[in-house]
């Protein structure tokens, strides 16, 4: 390490953020593109969830009990989340953002390729699901350590006045994986209507995945390693146990942290996690609407959440992340209170209204997140801390929210059950949020970790 180029011979300033424009929109168009392909794979399998695969893969438990275990497979994932994060936290923090970046781009692409080639359950049987679900983990495994590697790129990266926005650009991702999952799901229910859809339109999407991979792996091949990180490593100042230390001194900020982000997940998977899908198009159910047009009508909501997205990310750098989040969380409580009414009138359009009013919402207490959680841990545990705190938040969110709001249905005959929890997680999440200091502007890089150190849970001086 002793030889290695100093930050400023390498073309960083002393502040640790990169001196060419160049550079940062390349940054920010690899964490894109990258995070867009993990989202697409991701999202792509919780929609087929809600569409196909109780029929194929869960049909001997019953009707019903099929469309749970569905769903529950897309949680199943979420509970192996952590342990992508502990072990990209791991290496992130030892070894770099870049390679695990690499790492969990290819994990994920390789098992949404193989999910599109394997044989249903009148097939094989009984060996059909569980490969599924063990498919499903290595997703989720993907999944939780993609998105710290992610941000903490653009954000590191970063002018210290457009953290917010440039932070958005990873999180754009998550609507665009939406956007290009439900988009070529309805055009295969378009081109493979009814039951070519099943025996083998869904597969294609799948199948797609394998072409995006390498575009991703290219694209990021491209980008260099994070200036904190490498002002890190040049001073030999990695943490050995980052993990250790972060649960040692930061363990109240990672579950408040968490707690943010599920208030915006649990909501979030009403369509990434395919409820909406499965409700609004379920032939025994009280909409019944056409496959391709509920489809459609979650592509639209999933650009409106995109320009959200990017809207919280600016506002962020203009008022703060707190009060951003803030303004969030009361949109998507009256978005909350309006969507099912709007779906239950059997309306496409109003579907349609009912998904796009929610994203608004979604997308003020989303755009900001990748700023907000970079600036809350010091520089030598950030990757863990970050990573930790989003899976967990996933886990308590969107994992079984789902699975939840399908048995609230069948316990109560009703979706304002679904409406009210879905309501006492936004409540969640925004007095997490009140419980934390806006740390906009904090410096990120090394020279400034006891600074970072200082908790930003109010009413507490000390992690």
């Amino acid at each position: 390490m002793s030889t290695a180029p100093s930050r400023r011979s390498a073309g960083f300033t002393p502040t640790g953020t990169i001196s060419t424009s160049g550079d940062r929109r390349r940054v920010v168009f690899a964490t894109v593109v990258g995070t867009t392909v993990e989202w697409y794979d991701f999202f792509l399998y919780a929609s087929a969830a809600g569409l196909v695969f109780g029929q194929l893969f869960f049909a001997p438990a019953g009707p019903g009990v099929a469309q749970i275990l569905s769903f529950l497979t897309v949680g199943l994932s979420f509970l192996f989340r952590p342990l992508g994060a502990f072990l990209a936290g791991h290496l992130g923090d030892k070894y770099g953002r870049r390679v695990v970046l690499m790492i969990t781009l290819i994990l994920m692409g390789a098992s949404t390729t193989l999910i599109g080639v394997l044989p249903t359950f009148d097939v094989i049987g009984v060996a059909a699901p569980v490969l599924l679900i063990l498919l499903r983990v290595l997703q989720g495994i993907s999944a939780g350590g993609e998105w710290g590697g992610a941000v903490l790129m653009a954000v590191e990266h970063a002018p210290k006045a457009k953290r917010s926005l440039f932070g958005a650009a990873p999180q754009l991702g998550v609507p665009l994986g939406l956007l290009l999952a439900s988009g070529m799901l309805a055009l295969m229910a378009v081109v493979a209507p009814g039951d070519a859809f099943l025996v083998w339109g869904w597969r294609v999407p799948f199948l797609l995945s394998f072409v995006l991979i390498l575009i991703g792996y290219y694209v990021r091949r491209k980008v260099e390693e994070s200036p904190v990180f490498l002002e890190l490593a040049e001073r030999k100042e990695k943490t050995r146990m980052p993990i250790v230390q972060l649960f040692r001194k930061h363990a109240l900020l990672v579950l408040i942290a968490a707690l943010v982000f599920a208030g915006n997940n649990a909501v979030g998977y009403m369509t990434t996690g395919g409820y909406i899908q499965r409700y609004a198009t379920n032939p025994d159910g009280p909409v019944g609407l056409a496959t391709a047009d509920v489809l459609g009508a979650v592509t639209l909501s999933a650009v409106s959440w995109l320009v959200f997205t990017w809207i919280g990310g600016w506002i962020g750098d203009v008022i703060g992340r707190r009060a951003t989040y803030l303004i969030g969380w009361a949109a998507l409580l009256v978005g909350v209170f309006v969507l099912f009414p709007l779906v239950n009138t059997t309306s496409i359009g109003l579907l349609t209204l009912g998904l796009v009013v929610l994203t608004v919402g979604l997308g003020l207490t989303y755009g900001p997140q990748a700023a907000l959680y970079a600036e809350l841990f010091p520089a030598s545990i950030r990757f863990s801390g970050v990573s930790i705190s989003y899976a967990l938040g996933a886990i308590l969110g969107g994992a079984f929210a789902p699975t939840i709001a399908e048995a609230l249905v069948k316990a109560t005959g009703s979706t304002m059950s679904v409406t009210w929890y879905l309501a006492g997680m936004v409540v969640l999440g925004a007095v997490a949020t009140l419980v934390l200091r806006d740390r906009s502007g904090i410096p990120l890089g090394p020279d400034h970790e006891a600074e970072q150190s200082v908790s930003p849970v109010r009413g507490l001086s000390k992690a």
